[in-house]
């Protein structure tokens, strides 16, 4: 069978698991991108099938109260985002998100290398109460413990964003953080400010999985607690692909209308 880039396949000795698109191939082995997973991986091309009809993976995402339960008589101002991908694509689709729902949010495409040194002025300029840093990750199981960072792709870019981000503020309530991506290195992204991060159980975790935290940030009222357990659970994976530290809202709810 021929293969091209832009194919949908998935792999035999996976269980056919996850679905990817190839980006490249080059000498048998092709080389993909996955379509709902924030993830890159490789393969013989022997191993790959390919998938005919790919439905898109639609989270089921409820409304929060802001989209659900408005009083005539009150407005609501949710939080603005910012959100910091490394990844085009996976943008696009957070940023379509945040439309459907109703939230202000600013994306930008910035390479995760490059994420500490343009995030002060990003920060400055679009003053956001919520920042979302993530792209793509991993951890190299195969080089050892996973509590050295130095095992992982990009845990190391990621903590260094947010400690530029907690130079500019460094109240976790006044910058709602959110970081990481497929098997990040959750326990120092939260040390280095995060309130939120992946990847508890260094599990892949879904494209959108940190923009649904960030919508739900957004829309809940500054008076009032999050949910930590309840929010989790809204994402892919839960607790196993995100975690993180108990607040509060930061939307502000006006009167009269």
């Amino acid at each position: 069978m021929i293969f091209n880039i832009g194919d949908i396949v998935s792999r035999n000795s996976y269980g056919n698991d996850v679905y990817f698109k190839i980006i490249k191939v080059e000498n048998d082995i092709a080389y993909l991108k996955g379509i709902e997973l924030r993830l890159f991986a490789d393969s013989p091309i022997n191993d790959l099938v390919i998938v005919k009809e790919y439905k898109e993976d639609k989270l089921d995402v409820p409304n929060s109260k802001f989209n659900e339960e408005r009083d005539n008589d009150f407005f609501y101002l949710p939080g603005k985002i910012l959100h910091i991908d490394g990844d085009g694509e996976y943008l696009g689709r957070c940023m379509k998100f945040y439309k459907e729902k109703n939230i202000y949010a600013v994306g930008k495409k910035v390479k995760e290398d490059n994420i500490d040194t343009q995030l002060p002025n990003l920060l400055k300029n679009i003053k956001p109460d919520i920042l979302v840093i993530t792209g793509h990750d991993a951890y190299y199981k195969k080089q050892g413990n996973k509590d050295d960072i130095n095992n992982y792709k990009n845990s190391k870019n990621f903590v260094k964003g947010v400690i530029a981000a907690r130079k500019y503020e460094k109240s976790h309530e006044k910058l709602v953080i959110i970081a990481g991506a497929c098997q990040s290195d959750y326990e120092e992204l939260i040390k280095a400010g995060a309130n939120f991060a992946s990847s508890p159980k260094r599990v892949n975790i879904h494209a959108l999985d940190p923009a649904i935290i960030a919508y739900y940030v957004s829309t809940t009222e500054r008076n009032k607690d999050l949910d930590l357990l309840n929010l989790l659970n809204k994402t892919k994976y839960g607790k196993d692909g995100m975690g993180g530290l108990m607040g509060t809202g930061v939307m502000y709810v006006g009167f009269p209308r």
